[in-house]
């Protein structure tokens, strides 16, 4: 018996020495995608936003859901249409004028839906059936996709599409961001961005010229250097997190404004310090990436490159240096 419970402490210590070595306590020592066993939430979020209960990220679920069975969840698509948007440029909508999302964890080639069960209800599947291309569109744009329950669901150039559960009203874009992952759809199946509203692809307000590697720096005219992500939008941390012992207060709806860095590949970063370079299971079970075993996000009200709306908001978010520091914050 003493025997077991020996072996049973030494486990343990050996878990937490190297838990503590990986989170800068041992500057010496990085580790490279080890993945950190979840931690309680530090307390209620301050997003300055406001502090939420609903999912917001993860496999898509994005909110609490209602109804079962992705089946009874679909919908038609009938007379496509194209909605203005001025925050988001050129939307596609179906017959109701309900706003169309693609997923970013689908695949267009060869087109493949990983959206199913309670995510499907979350966001309900658009049907292929009935579908009809907006006037000005291209309708060999339009195809289909048969899903594991033998639904035929509409893609738009590959991209499934899908409405949302809390969009209750014609115009609304509840789950633009959601998660980092789910982006209303432009009319040629891209991400809708401002750019669309001039005739443009939509693609190119997100994605910069260039391949920018997984981490990496931008020198900002008023930040100095700051950590970017692939797409190069501003990386964020947020002072209620803790590196060690390793907590978010980031949870609910404050994940729908401050979606999380996913895991990034150690030999993926540039200019970034890779101390303390770990995945992060977070309480909710999304993966984040960590700098110094401190959370990392973006920011839903950054819609371009070299945006910093997220810099100092409610006094706890703040932009990350190379190094890891908090650009601007207050010692």
């Amino acid at each position: 018996m003493n025997t077991w419970r020996n072996a049973s402490l030494a486990v343990t210590a050996a878990a937490v020495l190297a838990l503590t070595t990986a989170c800068g306590q041992d500057p010496g020592t990085n580790t490279n995608g080890q993945s950190v066993g979840a931690a309680n939430p530090a307390g209620a979020a301050d997003s300055g936003y406001g502090a939420g209960t609903g999912t917001g990220a993860g496999a898509g679920t994005g909110a609490g859901a209602a109804g079962a069975g992705t089946a009874a969840a679909a919908k038609p698509a009938g007379q496509l249409a194209v909605w203005d948007s001025k925050k988001l440029g050129k939307v596609l909508t179906d017959s109701e004028g309900f706003t169309l999302y693609r997923f970013d964890k689908d695949t267009p080639a060869p087109p493949k839906s990983n959206c199913e069960g309670d995510c499907a209800t979350t966001w309900p599947v658009v049907t292929a059936g009935d579908a009809k291309a907006a006037a000005g569109t291209e309708a060999s744009l339009l195809g289909e996709v048969t899903r594991t329950d033998g639904t035929k669901q509409l893609t738009v150039d590959g991209w499934p599409m899908y409405r949302y559960v809390k969009d209750t009203s014609p115009g609304d874009a509840k789950g633009q961001a959601v998660g980092g992952t789910w982006f209303a759809s432009a009319p040629d199946g891209k991400k809708a961005s401002p750019a669309a509203a001039g005739g443009g692809s939509g693609a190119a307000a997100e994605e910069p010229s260039g391949d920018l590697a997984g981490l990496s720096v931008r020198k900002d005219p008023k930040l100095g250097d700051v950590v970017v992500d692939a797409k190069g939008m501003t990386v964020y941390r947020f002072t209620k997190d803790t590196a060690w012992p390793m907590k978010t207060a980031c949870t609910g709806a404050c994940l729908d404004k401050w979606p999380v860095v996913a895991p990034v590949s150690k030999n993926d970063v540039d200019g970034v310090t890779t101390k303390g370079f770990v995945t992060f299971d977070r309480p909710d079970g999304i993966k984040q990436q960590t700098l110094n075993c401190s959370p990392i996000y973006t920011f839903a009200g950054d819609k371009k490159p070299g945006d910093t709306n997220g810099q100092g908001v409610g006094g706890t978010w703040f932009a990350v240096s190379p190094d890891n520091e908090l650009v601007g914050a207050s010692e």
